[in-house]
């Protein structure tokens, strides 16, 4: 059941984040400012280490969602971690490295995750030309 319920806390902030972004809103009336882009920093890590938590619950409940020729250790939850924020971030921002691959329902979240991260610069520079026009 918590599994579920993060599960739905996770998508929740990450549908918040990115309608945040698409909602008009001058922040201090500037049109382009430290706060506008500490702004799109806290969009970028929130659904950053949303996605993250997400590959890392998926993997702890033994779906197959990440290929990185994990060796087991004894702390499984700090290594999955860092790999689920690793690919998260390099998901978000690039296409990949290629030291790790999305497998099964994994590929599903990366596409989207991929798509989510190509969308945030365009929403933001739109937003900031159309609070210039304003």
């Amino acid at each position: 059941m918590i599994f579920y319920i993060s599960i739905l806390i996770i998508v929740i902030c990450v549908v918040s984040s990115i309608r945040l972004l698409f909602t008009p809103y001058k922040i201090k009336g500037k049109r382009v400012s430290l706060e506008n882009f500490l702004f799109l920093g806290a969009i970028y890590a929130t659904v950053m280490i949303s996605f993250g938590l997400l590959y890392v619950l998926l993997e702890l409940h033994d779906f197959a969602v990440l290929d990185d020729g994990y060796i087991p250790v004894a702390n499984r939850f700090l290594t999955r971690l860092e790999t689920g924020l690793y690919f998260s971030a390099i998901t978000l921002f690039s296409v990949g490295y290629g030291d790790i691959a999305p497998i099964g329902v994994g590929r599903i979240i990366a596409v989207i995750e991929a798509l989510i991260g190509y969308t945030i610069p365009a929403a933001f520079v739109a937003r900031t030309v159309l609070d210039m026009d304003k």
